[in-house]
């Protein structure tokens, strides 16, 4: 059984930056592919930012640029680096897994979702 737990969420002023971070347990984290994904109010779920198991990185449009996912598969942990935060960021944001094996084109989301941690970006 794969657990993920995220952390890091908060308040934060437009133009700050925040890190995210997606603890695994239960499993051999490092051949999951794993992605951040987001749901803002009144909006659908939308994939943030992805890494795979083979280290290749996704990004949505949005956040190009402004956001940086990494992975350290010693610590079975993923990470989501965002800076220049904008109001539009506001959501909660969930971590995902997908056992793929060693792979490097991102096909999520997998089967294994966090309870997610809110980021909020106001002044």
């Amino acid at each position: 059984q794969v657990q993920l737990v995220e952390s890091g969420g908060g308040l934060v002023q437009p133009g700050g930056s925040l890190r995210l971070s997606c603890a695994a347990s239960g499993t051999i984290f490092s051949i999951y592919s794993m992605g951040w994904y987001r749901r803002a109010p009144g909006k659908q779920r939308e994939l943030v930012a992805a890494i795979t198991s083979g280290g290749s990185t996704k990004y949505a449009d949005s956040v190009k640029g402004r956001f940086t996912i990494s992975r350290d598969n010693t610590k079975n942990t993923m990470y989501l680096q965002m800076n220049s935060l904008m109001p539009e960021d506001t959501a909660v944001y969930y971590c995902n897994a997908d056992r793929t094996g060693l792979v490097v084109v991102y096909k999520g989301p997998g089967a294994y979702w966090g309870q997610g941690t809110q980021v909020t970006v106001s002044s």
